[in-house]
């Protein structure tokens, strides 16, 4: 098969990840198949470029149609079930999402294993196997704003733990799929979201995993850059030599969202909504914030030199001009709280002592640019209070859970997970967004235009997608806490010394041993006598040393 065409686009060479090369001249391609004949595949290369001379939306558009032709056509190869007596339950259409990538495939329920076989081959075997007796953990999702995600975690043949992602295509078939899961004997062995929330209210979880687990209940997954989990900015000092974790003017104010921190740029926000208000054409579809705290390219923006090939992904083979990259973490909250159009909260990464904060360094050499003072752009430029990467997250994890951010953190939930996520309550907060933000902004599955829907799908992936609202009450605050360097797993000894936490000496050599449920439920009373005997009272009625 012969190929001219006008440009091409070099990538990885000498396998190093660089901005692509677009070089416009013409050129001749041959290409020798091995295992097809030409004549099978020419129908399909001819109806791409038939595609590709086409304006972007109708080319996205029509590429999808023939996309979704395509897994119409193909059915599943029945030659990769394990066993000849295996019972199969259900069979439809799916994607695999991982970051920026949305890989088609088929599912195949039988009752001992769930398959996905892909139409490529991108995936490491040609058919993914979870059996269902090692299925641990499945989630439902929302994926694009519409009820068609399925999260599963399971450990594989050799006791290592992963995870699968799916989109399933077809209306209502992710929760045919869910209830014939569950009917096979899938059980979830996820906590209550109660009893999770009563744990952290006594201090058993800390302010860190309770977000991880809200942000899994709010559809918020690592595989989807569209839905990242979402962490909160908590320090709001990045000036000074030393870092003072027991003074309140260190920490963000929690019961405001990013855009509504600076007085002045919210009030000139407000002039613009009315204004737009005024407008004719807007009316109830008015907001408040153009930008949405987390989408892939805020994502991104944070973890460029952990993931660079995914920001060329996004931004069609080019990074971000190196002054507008993440280059100081000073610079980026001067931003968030003065600029007009950035309202970006945090990562988890920002918080993960594990992690060491690697993102932050440029390890993997990668030619970013130069910014305009001539500097090269490498690892992001860190306060004065932090000595390295690894010692700015310890920071940030034991503020996250410090006795000040414990106070308060049930007010930040409230407006990204919380009866203040939308609605009235989310007029009376400054917390109002982007109409195609929330889910019912638009109802995709009307749209029978296929290039009018994927034009919107693109729209909601780029602009961020609202949490889904898993608490429709005030969330209750916190009662007390373990010891936050407990919770942080921070070592004092790890830290460098330009930090103060006075509210930590006392328990500097304290060990936690465990947890124990001593009362059927919640302690009312707590008293610590001189003997070293611990009284407690309980509201079931009953008292325990």
């Amino acid at each position: 098969m012969f190929v001219s065409c006008k440009q091409t686009v070099e990538m990885l060479k000498h396998n190093k990840i660089a901005p692509f090369k677009f070089l416009r001249s013409v050129s001749r391609y041959v290409f020798s198949f091995t295992y097809r004949k030409v004549s099978d595949c020419l129908s399909g290369v001819q109806q791409l470029h038939r595609a590709a001379s086409l304006p972007p939306v109708e080319q996205a558009g029509m590429v999808a149609a023939i996309n979704y032709s395509r897994q119409n056509r193909v059915t599943f190869d029945t030659c990769w079930l394990d066993n000849i007596v295996e019972v199969i339950l259900l069979e439809t259409m799916a994607n695999r999402v991982a970051p920026l990538v949305l890989n088609p495939g088929k599912i195949l329920l039988t009752n001992k294993i769930l398959y996905f076989q892909s139409y490529n081959n991108i995936e490491k075997e040609p058919v993914i196997k979870v059996r269902l007796s090692k299925i641990s953990d499945v989630f439902c999702r929302r994926y694009l704003l519409r009820p068609q995600g399925l999260e599963i975690f399971y450990e594989d043949e050799k006791g290592v733990k992963q995870h699968i992602y799916l989109s399933i295509v077809k209306k209502g078939d992710r929760d045919r799929l869910y209830e014939a899961m569950l009917e096979a004997g899938v059980r979830s062995v996820s906590d209550d979201m109660e009893m999770m929330t009563h744990q952290w209210q006594h201090g058993i979880i800390s302010n860190y995993d309770y977000l991880l687990h809200l942000n899994s209940r709010a559809d918020r997954s690592f595989n989807d850059l569209t839905q990242y989990p979402v962490f909160p900015w908590v320090i709001a000092d990045y000036n000074k030599d030393s870092l003072d974790l027991d003074s309140e003017e260190s920490y963000r104010d929690l019961s405001k969202p990013v855009g509504a921190l600076n007085p002045e740029r919210l009030e000139q926000l407000k002039e613009r909504r009315e204004e737009m208000m005024l407008s004719s054409s807007a009316g109830a579809g008015s907001y408040l914030y153009g930008s949405h705290y987390s989408c892939p390219g805020f994502i991104l923006y944070y973890l460029v030199r952990k993931n660079p090939q995914l920001m060329l992904c996004l931004q069609n083979g080019k990074f971000d001009h190196p002054d507008r990259m993440f280059n100081s973490l000073k610079q980026t909250w001067r931003n968030v709280t003065s600029n007009n159009s950035d309202f970006k909260e945090l990562v988890p990464e920002f918080y993960d002592p594990e992690g060491g904060g690697e993102f932050l360094q440029n390890r993997l050499e990668t030619d970013f640019g130069v910014r305009h003072t001539g500097q090269v752009v490498g690892d992001v430029e860190l306060p004065p209070w932090a000595a390295d990467p690894s010692d700015l997250v310890h920071k940030m994890r034991l503020a996250l859970e410090s006795p000040v951010v414990s106070r308060n953190i049930h007010n930040w939930i409230d407006l990204i997970f919380g009866y203040k996520n939308s609605g009235a309550e989310a007029e009376n907060s400054d917390n109002v967004f982007y109409p195609l933000c929330y889910e019912g902004g638009v109802d995709l599955d009307s749209i029978s235009d296929l290039e009018e829907r994927f034009a919107l799908e693109v729209q909601i992936s780029e602009f961020g997608q609202v949490p889904k609202q898993i608490f429709s009450r005030p969330h209750p605050h916190r009662y007390t806490s373990l010891p936050a360097e407990i919770h942080a797993k921070v070592d004092k000894r790890e830290l460098s010394k330009s930090v103060t936490v006075k509210w930590s000496d006392d328990v500097s050599k304290m060990v936690r041993v465990g947890d124990h449920q001593a009362h059927k439920e919640g302690v009312s009373a707590v008293c610590v006598v001189d003997t070293g005997l611990v009284v407690s009272a309980s509201q079931d009625g009953s008292v325990k040393v």
